[in-house]
């Protein structure tokens, strides 16, 4: 009997460990056939585009040289994945990974991850940005079938407001890094900060509830009706509740973190300028 209680806990342990380690490889996979690497490398040129409109207010003529390997540095593809990765495991421990990687291994989940991120690269392009948003608006006013399924997709996942709530944390977090960097008043307070935030929220709304039909418009075009009413289907499931979740968990840290690093770089160079 002394045996088998010293020996119950061990068992248990190792079992317990071997538990961890699958949801580990079954989180990596998932972070795989989801195509998140390719997405944060998209991610990453978007934001040295974004830093060169930072760096075109901050110098006004010419962007300087070192500015851009700050905002370089500060998209780095490798730190962000790593990041992200971490965050995106944590946030799935416990939930049921197996459902998620059977609805995207199979069809039409694997044709859906292509086209999103196919979608995502091609919105690089300025003049296809804004063909893209045309058209939506035109779905929109029309108010097509097309829309009324992406506007369902959109309203199961709470996709516009996840979404403001992140670029507003990430305003946020851009102006503190401008504060710490001693860019702005010193008697500037936290809370005129956070007015000022929350004075910028209907533009973010209307930005972000135009960029998201415009991207999903375009990136599920070619998908039948029947296939969108799939995905719709999985994203109300507990399962696709749970990996929604965990995607903007994991990116939104990264992203406020990226805000912070942007605002203190920009504070830097504002008062090297000044001196």
């Amino acid at each position: 009997m002394l045996n088998r209680m010293i020996l119950a806990p061990i068992v248990i342990a190792v079992a317990a460990t071997a538990s961890q380690a699958q949801q580990a490889d079954q989180s990596q996979e998932l972070f795989e056939v989801l195509e998140l690497p390719q997405m944060i490398q998209i991610m990453r040129e978007e934001g040295l585009g974004y830093g060169e409109e930072i760096g075109l207010d901050l110098f006004a003529e010419r962007i300087s040289p070192k500015w851009e390997d700050a905002v370089s540095q500060i998209y780095d593809a490798d730190r962000m994945q790593a990041e992200v990765f971490a965050q995106f495991r944590a946030s799935l421990e416990g939930d049921d990974i197996d459902s998620m990687l059977a609805f995207f291994t199979t069809e039409p989940g694997r044709t859906i991850i292509s086209l999103e991120v196919s979608a995502r690269r091609a919105l690089l392009d300025e003049a296809v940005e804004e063909a893209s948003k045309e058209a939506s608006a035109i779905a929109i006013e029309d108010e097509t079938e097309r829309y009324v399924q992406v506007k369902t997709f959109v309203e199961a996942n709470d996709l516009v407001e996840t979404n403001v709530v992140g670029a507003m944390n990430s305003n946020y977090a851009f102006y503190m890094g401008l504060v710490d960097g001693g860019a702005m008043p010193q008697d500037l307070t936290e809370e005129q900060v956070l007015i000022d935030v929350w004075s910028q929220e209907p533009e973010i709304r209307v930005n972000t509830t135009e960029w998201v039909y415009s991207f999903l418009m375009m990136a599920y075009q070619p998908l039948s009706d029947e296939d969108l009413e799939a995905y719709i289907a999985f994203s109300k499931t507990e399962a696709g509740q749970d990996l929604n979740d965990a995607m903007f968990e994991a990116f939104d840290g990264v992203f406020e973190n990226i805000s912070r690093a942007l605002g203190l770089a920009s504070a830097e160079f504002m008062t090297q300028q000044d001196i």
